[in-house]
């Protein structure tokens, strides 16, 4: 049981981190652009992609876990046939 919920804990913590990461990419791409250098389009389009990605894979766990107990909005259901 308490090695369960390690690798969940695991499993959510990894796409967080790499949000996290590529947050601190797109920072650094815009202070070095500020600082003179040139924008550096495409390292800042992969922290947006990692940024991105790692946001939709905690927000969908959230609006899943959250539809699994019933606490979401009746707009946000799907309608049973």
């Amino acid at each position: 049981m308490v090695f369960q919920r390690v690798i969940a804990i695991l499993i959510l913590c990894i796409p967080g981190a790499l949000g996290v990461y590529g947050w601190t990419w797109m920072r650094n791409v815009f202070f070095d652009y500020m600082a003179g250098k040139g924008f550096d389009w495409l390292s800042f389009l992969g922290g947006l992609t990692l940024f991105l990605l790692g946001l939709a894979f905690l927000g969908g766990f959230i609006y899943h876990r959250d539809a699994k107990r019933n606490k979401i909005q009746p707009k946000l259901r799907r309608k049973k046939e």
